[in-house]
């Protein structure tokens, strides 16, 4: 699959991409649990488009701009208007 190709509410994506950027980590309190979280924000692209990959914990280590990485089993969805690809519980994200 292509990023051009992502849409609000898809699941189930498996595409390849470059680590374009990476924000600095902050840390968020989980609504559910309430636990304290470690997220950052990365640009990925491939040549048809870029799209935010939210990072959590142990991604962020996992991860650095120039990888070509690949999501599996990630899901897109829509924050403050723009589309955002997330890798989940139940996806994987691997450094190729």
């Amino acid at each position: 699959m292509k990023i051009k190709e992502l849409k609000n509410g898809m699941s189930k994506v498996d595409l390849v991409a470059k680590v374009l950027e990476i924000s600095e980590p902050r840390e968020v309190v989980s609504r559910f649990s309430g636990q304290t979280l470690r997220v950052a924000d990365a640009i990925i692209g491939d040549e048809t488009g870029t799209i935010k990959l939210s990072l959590w914990n142990e991604q962020i280590e996992q991860v650095n701009v120039n990888d070509t990485i690949k999501i599996e089993n990630g899901y897109v969805n829509s924050f403050r208007g723009r589309l955002q690809l997330n890798v989940g519980k139940y996806g994987k994200i691997a450094v190729l």
